[in-house]
């Protein structure tokens, strides 16, 4: 398959034509509906793009699909929920800048409903399913995004990442997925679940079409490495709790890697420190809004979260200044950290809620309380994909490493 910069520039030159990319794009889209990857197609929209394209742009005549959390104007506007039913008014900041650098969006992608879940299982049309298992979830909650690149829809979909949101469906669909640091993406006229720790990012075939991609829409992400980077290898043992399929694809990952043992912050306050500060703003976001017609998942997590108290918020944003600092302190004597991205391979869709959320949210909330790049990258596995999480202090450090890894293969 041709990578985004491939595409990209043969639409610039001519040899390629972004027509035939779209009608590509829609076939494809057809075909694997019965994933619920994608809740919407754009059909006349997007072959009006393609016809009208200017073959300009670094992501000239590219197909995307954009999470239905993100606003896109005339656009169903739905959130993954029953309870909402909205036309978008105006296009987010994120889907302006993919327009400006010659995207097509044709569409968009399924996400858990509000983003408030990791299983992408709870949404008006149903659970999205994985492609390597139709009967396993694809995780959330940019279920769609990660299910539609990995099925072939598109070679770059838009995600958001509030707690692991990209990383998760990047794991268990095999894909690459990069959430960059904290406001690389602009959130604005993206639905929020808790705005101190919402990221948009993107997810993609492989790590430099990632870091293409977001050089195309924030600016320079890419960085070469000229000696093999020095990375850190998470020695807490609650990143290590993974299933044995996990464990034969991440040691035969790291051996191949030169590391050295590092501790990150204590897990159970890092993550208790999260959970806190996302509880009640999601709270805030929904308060207002009938929420009977929620699904009962996404209504249970509101009324856990409701329990939060304003001190324990309060306190947990002083605790995250503290262990950002001790991340920034780990980070400072290597090049990156590697964890395995989630501990288990995809479940089946009606496994266990509670079990599963453990398993898949472990090892990615520490990156969104901190607020530093990271990247999920797909290596080798007998049967159901897995994956390795890259953090790094630098967008452009999160690049370089994962573009590294990806070349060793």
């Amino acid at each position: 398959m041709r990578t985004v910069q491939e595409l990209a520039t043969g639409v610039r030159n001519g040899t390629l034509d972004p027509v035939r990319l779209v009608e590509d794009a829609l076939e494809r889209a057809g075909e694997i509906a019965d994933l619920n990857a994608v809740v919407h197609l754009d059909v006349d929209g997007a072959r009006t793009a393609a016809a009208a394209h200017d073959r300009t742009g670094a992501l000239a005549g590219v197909p995307v699909l954009v999470k239905e959390l993100i606003e896109v104007e005339g656009l169903p506007y739905r959130c993954g929920s029953a309870a909402m039913n909205e036309v978008g008014r105006q296009d987010a900041e994120i889907v302006r800048r993919l327009r400006a650098a010659g995207a097509i969006v044709i569409g968009l992608s399924h996400t858990h409903e509000f983003a408030y879940g990791c299983t992408g299982t709870s949404n008006r049309v149903g659970p999205c399913r994985n492609p390597h298992d139709p009967s396993r979830m694809t995780g959330g909650s940019s279920s769609g995004s990660a299910a539609a690149v990995a099925a072939g829809v598109v070679p770059l979909a838009i995600g958001t990442d509030t707690a692991g949101s990209v990383r998760i469906p990047a794991a268990l669909c095999g894909v690459v997925g990069f959430k960059p640091s904290y406001g690389t993406l602009p959130a604005d006229r993206v639905f929020p679940l808790s705005q101190s720790l919402d990221h948009v990012g993107v997810l993609t075939r492989t790590a430099a079409d990632a870091t293409y991609a977001l050089d195309a829409l924030a600016g320079p992400a890419a960085a070469t490495l000229t000696t093999a980077p020095r990375l850190g290898v998470v020695s807490n043992p609650e990143y290590l709790e993974f299933t044995p399929e996990v464990g034969v694809a991440w040691s035969a990952a790291v051996e191949k890697l030169d590391l050295v043992e590092v501790r990150l912050p204590d897990w159970s306050t890092s993550f208790s420190t999260a959970a806190n500060l996302q509880g009640p703003e999601a709270v805030a976001n929904h308060r207002g809004r009938v929420q009977d017609r929620y699904q009962p998942d996404v209504r249970q997590r509101l009324l856990e979260a409701s329990q939060v108290r304003p001190a324990d918020y309060e306190r947990a944003r002083v605790d995250a200044a503290r262990i950002t600092a001790e991340l920034d302190e780990v980070l400072r004597q290597v090049d990156a950290v590697v964890t395995p991205t989630v501990l288990t391979t995809a479940p089946p869709i009606g496994a266990a809620d509670v079990e599963v959320r453990k398993q898949l949210l472990t090892n990615t909330r520490l990156a969104n309380l901190t607020r530093h790049a990271a990247v999920s990258l797909p290596i080798p596995a007998d049967g159901l994909p897995v994956g390795l999480q890259v953090i790094a202090a630098t967008n452009e450090q999160a690049a370089a490493v994962a573009c590294w890894i990806e070349a060793q293969r």
